[in-house]
């Protein structure tokens, strides 16, 4: 078994690539969101490695280390690593699944389109929509983005349990050229839905700050697979994966996998 954390150079503490593997036979992929880390999976991350599944939540290219190093990230570095840890899963299981939380299920969608075999997809607050005023800004980022720099984005909504909200090591930060790269990558996973043939669970708050309850609603109706479902959980904002309600997320998407996957892992 492995340590739990991939120690990489440069990160911060805290926001290391989390890999539980020992051997077992149905490989899981975690993607977290845009400008967070693999903290906010972990709590996921553990509760599936304890019911007998090997996972890997790496930490995206341009996160967990600085903004500078978050500013110079693209949509295809974030899109590039996501492929290559699936690739590595697929070669050393015998069946995967991939999760994805906010822009980690934009990743995701992408990933399901592309590979028709998956086990399972499980997409929590998907950000495959941005709200107009958004695009407009992120459309126009090269006559304002560049004066502006980064910019913060913190909102309270997002953890509403305190606690949470208090560990979180997310930059809070935005630049027009990232907001536009989230834009296209949020329209290329919309475009993707329909490719998506793996059974696939939508996990939403309605209280979602970032994610409105009608986009998860059109993302499921979107969706190609013959086996779909949407579940609401209450109580938490948009990382619902730590937040007021998680051990209703953490039930989910186990019993999803567990659904889907071989008897024996």
């Amino acid at each position: 078994m492995t340590s739990g954390l991939t120690i990489e150079a440069g990160i911060i503490p805290g926001a290391e690539s989390i890999d539980l593997q020992e051997g077992n036979s149905h490989g899981v992929l975690l993607l977290h969101g845009f400008g967070d880390t693999p903290q906010t999976l972990k709590l996921l991350a553990e509760d599936l490695h304890s019911a007998g599944y090997d996972v890997r939540a790496p930490l995206l290219p341009g996160h967990g280390r600085s903004v500078t190093a978050f500013m110079s990230s693209r949509r295809s570095d974030w899109l590039a690593c996501s492929r290559d840890e699936l690739s590595r899963l697929r070669a050393t299981h015998v069946s995967v699944s991939v999760v994805g939380l906010s822009m980690g299920g934009a990743l995701a969608a992408v990933l399901a389109a592309e590979v028709p075999d998956l086990s399972a997809l499980v997409l929590m607050a998907p950000y495959v929509d941005m709200p107009v005023t958004q695009k407009i800004v992120s459309g126009t980022h090269w006559i304002w983005g560049r004066a502006a720099g980064a910019r913060r984005s913190v909102s309270p909504r997002s953890i509403l349990d305190p606690e949470e909200r208090a560990k979180n090591l997310g930059y809070g930060v935005y630049s027009g050229r990232l907001l536009y790269e989230l834009w296209r990558l949020a329209a290329q996973a919309r475009s993707c839905l329909g490719k998506i043939k793996a059974p696939t669970l939508v996990l939403q708050s309605r209280a979602d700050p970032r994610v409105a309850p009608k986009v998860a609603e059109q993302t499921l109706g979107a969706i190609g697979a013959a086996e779909k479902k949407l579940v609401w959980i209450e109580g938490g904002g948009h990382i619902i994966t730590v937040d007021y309600g998680r051990e209703k997320v953490l039930e989910e998407v186990r019993k999803w996998l567990d659904a889907h996957s071989p008897a024996e892992r």
